[in-house]
């Protein structure tokens, strides 16, 4: 039987904003670390915080020139802290890594020193290991490749040079610091140079961190030395929740670390999620920390089912449609029917790469490490070509929104609008005439063939020069000259997951050769717009229906394991030996990844398992307690 509830009314958790507004405090500021878990309203909290600041000592502390930062971990979060503080200066909100890239870009010598000292240790870690590889493998070439790379830019490193980094985008090049490198930078710098601790204090005497839980482990312990040496002069606020932890450089033991001066308040309720839902993810977690939400007075019940089919099913999509419809049928809500209607939860991309149809591109890239982060997020250049200029100048011409693609075309600085360019046209000619003759190049090249590939996309951009050309695409035009020099960054994982590692060159000459009509699909996927997402893409997100799916099968992964989870398949033996030595397991984050994708429903959840044992599947779920016999259906 599930448990049951304890609702509360909507001023329970009022004395929360209070506590962090007394901590923010300049004349005698507090640390602290405020848990706040699923749909209980944190960035409420925070804003709440920065409001109360700025109303009691805003005036007064505009005058030292100062700021509060504040850390979030998305673009979009960091765009809602904005909006919600009417982007006031004296509050400077950002990303992890645009912060730190802030502190550390003007240091141009210390960088490199720090470049200087580590590459060597990197380069006798991979000598290491190809030593113990197999030659002649694609480990093997990889390593030796990196090797090469690494020795030649340390040559390069002999000179005093400048460094550049994207937060948004690939990172390549020799003047290029890696987004691993940004954090290890900051890190050591704070922990190491008095100057550089006292310049970061003084620009920011309050830092506040969002998602704490997957803050990178040595900055957040970097910054805990900080804390620690300037008490009453550097207060550091950490907001989150270590059951919502899902990547794997936060600090595990974050929650249990924090000093006892500090402030710990803990929000109590679930705000988002009606009842039934506030239940299950209070059963999730009783075998982790017991942590109990209430459910807001006058939430309705709400609804969740879990709907269990075999592994080996042929056609998965059909069985989610058929999902849908009965989740009409229980709820009365007639929009489950609507599969752009339901945010559909995948435990890895590809899964939903393969529904939306955009898998061949994906898994291309996919191949390559260093390429991944990037193409998650849509901010790789050489498919930000195809995605952000191609796509929509082909839509608008389409739509034959003429000013509209001229708009397009000079935000794009189209090499055709550039000033110097038109000068260098005869008089008598019409300077647009080139412009014309490129815009239907592409979009005849595209109506023309269902198949046509980026590739050919990319030559027919190329010939007319209508868009700049990414760096990272030069060696596959078939016109260039030269070949860009990448180098390989440090990987950390083993020799059995570097078998599988492409070169960043080869992943790309790949995806030039799939089809481009899988542009508009991956476009809408990565910029949030789809049904379908993952259970990073949703952080901290809320939608009326979801649909989880859980298939350890497709997602083709060791880090998680739903079956495992269920105690459908039992642990290995290095489960076992982890759990007995206190260390993370694979089941612990697939549940926590489990709480993180049930709690982003306001009214009603369906999962859906594929497992290899249905019915013991459904045994195992009613005698956990998660769900009532008739929530399952097999």
């Amino acid at each position: 039987m599930v448990s049951s509830f304890t609702a509360g009314p909507p001023d329970t958790d009022d004395t929360i904003d209070e506590i962090i507004t007394k901590c923010l405090n300049p004349e005698s500021p507090k640390s602290f670390f405020l848990y706040a878990g699923a749909g209980s309203g944190k960035t409420h909290s925070l804003v709440k915080g920065l409001e109360g600041f700025e109303k009691y000592h805003g005036a007064k502390f505009r005058k030292t020139g100062a700021k509060i930062a504040v850390i979030t971990y998305t673009n979009a979060a960091c765009d809602e802290i904005i909006e919600r503080v009417k982007g006031d200066p004296l509050f400077h909100i950002s990303t992890i890594h645009s912060f730190c890239w802030l502190q550390i870009k003007a240091f141009h010598d210390d960088i490199r020193a720090w470049l200087r000292r580590t590459i060597p240790a990197e380069i006798v870690k991979l000598e290491t290991q190809e030593a113990k590889g197999r030659p002649g493998t694609q480990a093997s070439i990889s390593r030796l490749r990196s090797i090469a790379n690494k020795r030649e830019l340390l040559e390069w490193l002999a000179k005093r040079r400048e460094f550049t980094y994207n937060p948004n985008g690939d990172n390549l090049g020799k003047a290029s610091i890696s987004h691993t490198e940004v954090l290890k930078i900051c890190a050591e710098f704070l922990m190491s140079k008095p100057s550089f601790q006292q310049i970061v204090i003084n620009r920011y005497p309050f830092l506040l961190i969002d998602e704490s839980q997957d803050t990178n482990k040595g900055l957040i312990e970097a910054l805990f030395a900080v804390e620690e040496q300037r008490q009453g002069v550097f207060c550091l606020g950490l907001i989150g929740d270590m059951m919502q932890r899902i990547y794997g450089d936060g600090k595990a033991d974050l929650g249990d670390d924090i000093p006892e001066r500090w402030e710990k308040p803990v929000k109590q309720m679930n705000r988002r999620s009606p009842s039934r839902i506030v239940v299950l993810a209070n059963d999730i977690r009783s075998e982790i920390d017991r942590q109990e939400q209430k459910v807001l007075e006058g939430k309705p019940e709400g609804h969740v089912r879990l709907f269990i089919a075999q592994a080996n099913r042929s056609n998965k999509p059909e069985f989610e449609h058929t999902v849908r419809q009965s989740m009409a049928d229980i709820t009365g809500d007639k929009r489950w029917k609507n599969p752009e209607e339901v945010k559909h939860l995948m435990l890895e991309h590809m899964m939903a790469a393969v529904r939306m149809g955009f898998s061949e591109m994906f898994k291309a890239l996919a191949a390559s490490n260093r390429l991944t982060t990037a193409l998650r997020s849509g901010d790789l250049p050489a498919v930000r070509l195809f995605s952000e200029y191609v796509l929509p100048l082909y839509q608008l011409e389409k739509t034959g929104a003429n000013h509209a693609v001229m708009t397009h075309l000079r935000r794009a600085k189209s090499p055709l609008l550039d000033p110097n360019y038109l000068k260098s046209i005869k008089p008598g000619v019409n300077p647009l005439a080139p412009l014309k003759r490129a815009i239907d190049a592409v979009v005849n090249i595209i109506d023309s063939k269902s198949d046509v590939t980026f590739s050919e996309i990319l030559q027919c951009i190329a010939e007319h020069n209508l868009f700049s050309i990414p760096q990272s695409l030069f060696p596959f035009m078939e016109k260039a000259e030269s070949v860009v020099q990448e180098y390989e960054e440090e990987t950390e994982e083993d020799d059995e997951e570097e078998e599988e590692k492409v070169s960043s060159l080869d992943a790309i000459r790949y995806f030039l050769k799939t089809q481009y009509r899988q542009i508009n699909a991956y476009k809408k996927y990565v910029s949030g717009e789809a049904a379908f997402d993952t259970h990073q893409g949703v952080k901290g997100r809320e939608f009326e229906r979801v649909l989880v799916v859980m298939d350890d099968e497709d997602a083709r992964g060791f880090i998680f394991s739903y079956e495992k989870m269920f105690e459908v398949k039992p642990p290995t033996k290095s489960d076992i030996n982890k759990r007995s030595k206190g260390i993370e397991t694979g089941i612990d984050r697939t549940r926590r990844l489990f709480y993180v994708t049930c709690t982003r429903a306001e009214k009603s959840l369906a999962l859906v398992a594929y497992t290899q044992d249905p019915s013991k599947l459904k045994e195992r779920v009613v005698a956990k307690g998660w769900f009532e016999d008739n929530e399952v259906l097999l």
